[in-house]
């Protein structure tokens, strides 16, 4: 077993006594190309990392309907009744849920997917160990949604798929944790497999798999963790969302899906400055996501670094969602030689990633630890990623 199976059976062991009927898991992810365009029903291109949540989980021996969960992030559990969890939530977006944020995760999933399914099942423990950076941009809180809503549609019978799951996990985030988020990261971490980025239309929720091909092109991804935490359910986030969605109220249009970068001009006339950096941003981000995945098919993964330089670009200018250590991070590694890197996730804080040669891990390292330190920052976390598995049950 992994030394985080191992971390989430010994709590589950500690919280009941038993040993749990079984272990499920869910990856965090990184999002290579396609920021903020989730939420206004855009194309994205995520894929999941090795790092993953484990929820070790059990049918309750008393045969009492309740949930009860622990997580390695809370020294106490949380205990509620299956039939409470509707009183609990929905929570008003941005509001404060009624438990522990870490619980409302696990347990937002409960509520959404007795809902999805038309019934609870049995009372169940759960014990939740991750090695999922928090607070990086990762989205450690899908892991958690995909490991918990995993397991629960095993030990409750529920029988849905893995789209279904992963709209449960979303509901969860929007609903209970009061997160306004899209659909990308649990999508992401349901559906991830080895080295390929997963092409989702986030109006449809069609999903296609796209070779990535990094270690055969000798590349590798490397993932920079500035340790600037970063809440998507506080401030900047709901308030971009917001000015997207004025921004496609302007256009006449569903979301700004619907706007092309044809319509750009005609977009400046008729909205503000900031709204229109916002509008100009997603729209160029679409197109982005697009020429990446033709660019991936056609000519492989040394041939995309532009475009993550100008995703980057986009964010740190018009969406205005960069801040200065990963822009610190971004030009350190492509001043070392990186083809592309970009922040990525939904920004505040969190995590960038450097495209670069697969041997020049240390020196692309040692040149952004040089730039941190120079600037007075404290020094990121760095580590390389491969695309990876999404959930699964692994005992």
């Amino acid at each position: 077993m992994t030394d985080t199976q191992d971390t989430a059976t010994a709590l589950f062991r500690e919280l009941t006594g038993r040993t749990p009927d079984g272990l499920w898991s869910a990856p965090g992810r990184v999002n290579l190309i396609g920021e903020h365009t989730d939420y206004n029903d855009g194309f994205v291109l995520p894929f999941a990392i090795p790092h993953r949540t484990v929820a070790a989980v059990g049918i309750r021996e008393d045969g009492i309907g309740r949930v009860r969960v622990a997580s390695t992030f809370a020294a106490e559990p949380v205990e509620v009744a299956l039939d409470d969890l509707a009183t609990l939530f929905p929570t008003a977006t941005g509001s404060e849920p009624a438990v522990p944020e870490w619980a409302a995760y696990p347990l937002g999933v409960a509520w959404a997917l007795a809902e999805a399914a038309g019934r609870a099942g049995a009372g169940v423990d759960i014990a939740i160990a991750s090695d999922v950076p928090v607070g990086a941009g990762l989205s450690s809180s899908a892991a958690i949604e995909g490991a918990t809503a995993s397991a629960l549609n095993d030990l409750w019978n529920a029988g849905l798929d893995k789209t279904a799951l992963a709209r449960i996990g979303r509901k969860a985030e929007n609903e209970a944790v009061g997160a306004p988020t899209g659909i990308m990261d649990q999508m992401a971490s349901m559906l991830g497999e080895p080295d390929a980025a997963i092409f989702l239309d986030c109006r449809s929720l069609e999903a296609q798999l796209v070779p990535l091909g990094v270690a055969e092109a000798g590349l590798a991804i490397l993932v920079m963790d500035t340790r600037v935490k970063h809440a998507h359910s506080t401030g900047g986030y709901g308030e971009r969302r917001a000015s997207c969605e004025r921004g496609a109220a302007i256009m006449g249009v569903p979301s700004l899906r619907d706007v092309s970068v044809g319509d750009l001009p005609r977009a400046e006339e008729l909205m503000d400055d900031v709204t229109f950096r916002r509008v100009r941003h997603v729209v160029t981000e679409n197109q982005r996501v697009l020429d990446t995945v033709r660019t991936l098919r056609e000519q492989g993964a040394r041939a995309i670094g532009d475009l993550l330089v100008a995703s980057h670009a986009s964010m740190r200018d018009d969406f205005e969602i960069s801040v200065p250590e990963l822009d610190t991070a971004v030009e350190a590694a492509l001043a070392a030689g990186a083809l592309g890197a970009r922040m990525t996730g939904g920004g505040f804080g969190g995590a960038a990633i450097a495209l670069i040669e697969a041997d020049a891990v240390e020196t692309v390292s040692d040149a952004v630890n040089a730039a941190f330190a120079a600037s007075g920052f404290s020094a990121p976390h760095l580590f390389t990623v491969t695309p990876s598995a999404g959930a699964q049950r692994d005992a």
